[in-house]
């Protein structure tokens, strides 16, 4: 069986959930803590995952500290290897705090994840918003292999989450988006609210140029199965969600799931 890990710094808040949903995917999972390095070098895992949260408070600016903790060293380790990395949230800010996303000089930061801007408020952001892949992230990233091309709704939840850059990087940037905001039907976003924090083009997601690692701001773990997506939510998701039977909300895998079963598609594929 292929076997993930989860890395849990001080802060982290999403591990138990995103464990579980790897779990559920048929795909092996243990926690590791942040200072259990040997532990974690040992287990030879075939994935690994930063969940969302707090980590370390979010103190200087979100993911900067967890980001020079020595298990990182590992991870980059891993990511040089080709092993699938995947940063949710916290996770995310972590990945570009690093230098593994976008990872054009692996290590050196060249992006950043910035406050969010948006019309009449500041800071902490929770919604729904709706995410569609690009053709180049389906092709390269064994997160984003299973999803087709139809939108699909994931909530959010964090302060910093523009994805922000240097204005002659753009041209490299389109090479390395994995998913954007968009429309119930997947037309392009035109500003808030359905890009809920101004991120530049749009970018709710972002691979390092190989494709394995992927840094995501929305919570697909918390829309993994149907009974998490809102019943008043537009488009096809909520309609699935109201007519559902109480056997379908047990059974039926929400819109998040496909990242984690593109994970399980991948892995089965290339650890035969």
């Amino acid at each position: 069986m292929s076997t993930a890990a989860v890395i849990r710094f001080p802060g982290s808040n999403c591990e138990f959930e995103t464990a579980r949903v790897l779990r559920k995917s048929g795909i092996d999972t243990r926690i590791y803590n942040w200072n259990e390095i040997e532990k974690l070098s040992d287990s030879r895992a075939d994935a690994y995952i930063l969940p969302g949260g707090f980590s370390f408070q979010d103190r200087i600016r979100a993911g900067v500290v967890a980001a020079g903790e020595s298990i990182m060293d590992l991870i980059f380790q891993e990511a040089v290897n080709g092993k699938p990395i995947l940063g949710i949230c916290n996770g995310a800010q972590v990945l570009v705090e690093s230098g593994l996303v976008p990872g054009w000089k692996p290590g050196a930061i060249q992006g950043a994840l910035a406050s969010n801007l948006s019309p009449g408020r500041s800071g902490y952001l929770s919604d729904w918003v709706y995410l569609k892949s690009t053709d180049e992230a389906r092709e390269k990233s064994p997160w984003l292999c299973a999803l087709g091309q139809e939108a699909i709704p994931v909530p959010i939840a964090h302060a910093e989450g523009r994805f922000v850059f240097r204005e002659d990087d753009l041209d490299k940037v389109k090479s390395n988006i994995g998913l954007v905001y968009c429309g119930v039907n997947g037309e392009a976003a035109e500003g808030w609210p359905e890009n809920p924090n101004g991120s530049i083009l749009d970018i709710a997601a972002l691979m390092n140029p190989e494709g394995n690692v992927l840094a995501i701001m929305p919570h697909p773990e918390r829309c993994f199965h149907l009974w998490q997506v809102p019943p008043g939510i537009k488009g096809p998701w909520g309609e699935l969600r109201r007519n559902a039977s109480l056997k379908d909300l047990e059974e039926k895998p929400g819109p998040g799931a496909v990242v984690f079963k593109s994970l399980a598609k991948y892995l089965g594929e290339n650890n035969g």
